[in-house]
């Protein structure tokens, strides 16, 4: 999908949910949005709550998860740090190694196959973890390393974090929040975590036949396994949307924060939060938001990211199951592309793309 200003100019779906071409690709789709997560949920409300005063971009970190506040090497790191990939974290913990033995089958004190008291916490169908797994999953991100060198490293640890962040903060759970606040009142209906429970009318496109851990075709719920520990509900990954209501979002941001004639951020955030934070560090992000590289100007179609032509106010973000959402205030386009490039079992076919050339930090050069 192609909107320039504001209105669609271009919509167009291609080939099969799967390779055995029976159900055709439709235009309203849901899509699992991987990476593509983190500036549409966690994103949103933390920049509300920075608009509110409860966020100071400049203070540690630790003030967010108290918890840093008694780790050396964690207990300094900014939130701007945090935020810009800057601070030297860890960029990703395979949570489901705790969960498995060595045989390849599930750990009985983990996972249950029928839900009860301690084992609430839904990651797919008959397969239920233990509520307390969460407190796991973040005494491991406490506990993890960090680099001295304070580069540019892309990290997505903390962002299993941010739902209780946010939840903290706001008084409000997390999905409850980012509804509320954001997808309900823009008209975003297909935006939202754990679609197989939300009774969409829409089809969900799936992604990835797993072998390993849910052994079949993975639809209607989240491929991350991340946030499929934490329930499906999470800042890295999890949620779903069609096409059309990623547009709106980003609408909304290239707006610098309103859409509809309702206003959803504060100009004066927007700008931040899609400013190149650390350019002196050959760092590109801006607070949670991708950039464009920064001399992308000057560099071949080939070698740009995510094209030469993007202006340097430009940002979107991209995500591993084959997802791209990008949006230019100078040229007023909002370019949104979705696909399954993971079907069926972790193949990485090559899109020929004239627009952009999306990378994705986790699994590939080029998209």
């Amino acid at each position: 999908m192609v909107a320039k200003n504001s209105k669609i100019i271009f919509h167009k779906a291609y080939g099969f949910h799967t390779y055995d071409s029976l159900q055709a690709v439709s235009l309203t789709d849901i899509y699992d949005l991987a990476s593509v997560t983190k500036i549409m949920g966690p994103l949103p409300a933390l920049m509300k709550l920075h608009d509110e005063g409860k966020l100071d971009l400049d203070a540690p970190f630790s003030t967010l998860w108290p918890k840093w506040k008694n780790r050396k090497d964690k207990k300094e790191l900014t939130i701007r740090e945090v935020f810009a990939h800057q601070a030297g974290l860890v960029p990703y913990i395979i949570f489901l190694q705790e969960v498995m033995k060595k045989n390849g089958s599930v750990k009985n004190r983990f996972v249950r196959h029928e839900p009860s008291r301690r084992f609430s916490t839904k990651a797919y169908d008959n397969m239920y973890i233990k509520d307390r797994f969460k407190n796991k999953i973040y005494r491991k991100i406490n506990r993890s390393k960090v680099s001295d060198i304070k580069k540019y490293k892309y990290s997505g640890l903390t962002f299993l974090l941010y739902p209780e962040i946010i939840s903290r903060l706001t008084g409000t759970d997390y999905e409850t929040y980012v509804t509320q606040n954001f997808y309900a009142p823009i008209g975003a209906t297909t935006m939202g975590f754990n679609p197989k429970t939300k009774n969409y009318q829409n089809k969900i496109v799936p992604t990835e036949i797993d072998t390993l851990f849910r052994h079949e075709l993975t639809k209607d719920w989240v491929h991350d396994e991340n946030a499929a520990l934490m329930g499906g509900v999470s800042g890295n990954a999890g949620l779903f949307a069609s096409a059309t209501d990623l547009a709106k979002m980003m609408q909304m941001y290239m707006n610098y924060g309103s859409y509809g004639g309702k206003r959803y951020l504060s100009e004066a955030t927007v700008k931040e939060f899609t400013k190149v934070q650390y350019p002196e560090n050959e760092n590109r992000r801006g607070l949670v938001f991708d950039k464009p590289d920064l001399n992308n100007h000057e560099l071949t179609l080939a070698d740009s990211y995510p094209a030469p032509s993007a202006s340097p106010d430009s940002f979107g973000h991209s995500g591993f199951t084959g997802t791209f959402v990008w949006a230019d205030p100078q040229t007023q386009l909002v370019y949104i592309f979705l696909s399954n490039r993971y079907t069926p079992a972790g193949s990485m076919p090559i899109f020929i793309n004239l627009i952009f050339a999306p990378r994705c930090s986790r699994c590939f050069t080029t998209l």
